[in-house]
């Protein structure tokens, strides 16, 4: 079973509006809001086969930066997570997308998992 982490605290996946987001033809989407439901989630169910990433998950992440600390964590932090967990597990990372509207974001989040694509051998 292919199965979606789709990881946004806004965009409900089963929308029509982001059905077009939505790659790889999963049998199965599961809608997390929080890095808390993501950790969770996977901690407690079975590695996905297919992740797709929003940056801001929190309204705090939509007010413009300027010289704000977030308390609230980002999906970067999801990637970060997923790369610690994939190493501890000796996983290799799921299929993954960035579907945020925040460019700045969602270059991050691809970056890191590139990277640690390349860099790990996988």
């Amino acid at each position: 079973m292919i199965t979606l982490l789709w990881l946004d605290d806004v965009r409900d996946p089963n929308d029509p509006m982001w059905k077009s987001y939505i790659k790889g033809n999963p049998d199965k989407i599961v809608w997390v809001k929080s890095v808390d439901e993501f950790t969770k989630w996977i901690e407690s169910n079975y590695f996905p086969s297919i992740i797709s990433f929003d940056h801001d998950l929190a309204d705090e992440h939509y007010i413009p930066d300027e010289g704000l600390t977030y308390t609230e964590k980002t999906g970067y932090d999801c990637a970060k997570w997923l790369i610690d967990y994939c190493i501890d597990n000796e996983l290799e990372l799921p299929v993954y997308y960035v579907h945020s509207m925040n460019p700045v974001g969602k270059d991050n989040i691809l970056g890191l998992l590139n990277n640690f694509e390349q860099f790990s051998g996988h």
